[in-house]
């Protein structure tokens, strides 16, 4: 089992960057891939960037590709999200999770209790 916790989010003008980081619990983080999810007001969740456990994979939403960065630090236990050229629409809260399945597995296991990201015109 693993326990995540994000943290990076805050109000930021548009056209500005942010980072989040989600630190995860226990030893085996490197075992999990891991994703970026969010969710706005009456929206549905929907997957922003994941990461394989070794990174050698990464694979974007198509809205944020080329202005996203998903990376992780297996020796610190942490997952980031470079976030630049950020839009008013994407004002939501970020979540991070976890899948002990393979790459092709969409469903995630863990979830952390997620960051607000606000983005203001």
């Amino acid at each position: 089992q693993v326990q995540l916790v994000e943290s990076g989010g805050g109000l930021v003008q548009a056209g500005g960057s942010l980072r989040l980081s989600c630190v995860a619990s226990g030893r085996t983080f490197s075992s999990y891939n891991l994703a970026w999810f969010r969710q706005a007001p009456g929206k549905e969740r929907e997957s922003v960037a994941r990461i394989s456990r070794n990174a050698l994979y990464t694979d974007y939403a198509d809205s944020v590709k080329g202005r996203f960065t998903i990376s992780r630090d297996n020796a610190k236990n942490t997952l980031y999200l470079q976030m630049n050229s950020l839009k008013p629409e994407e004002t939501a809260v970020y979540y991070c999770a976890a899948t002990s399945g393979g790459w092709g597995r969409r469903e995630y296991d863990y979830w952390g209790q997620g960051t607000q990201v606000t983005v203001s015109s």
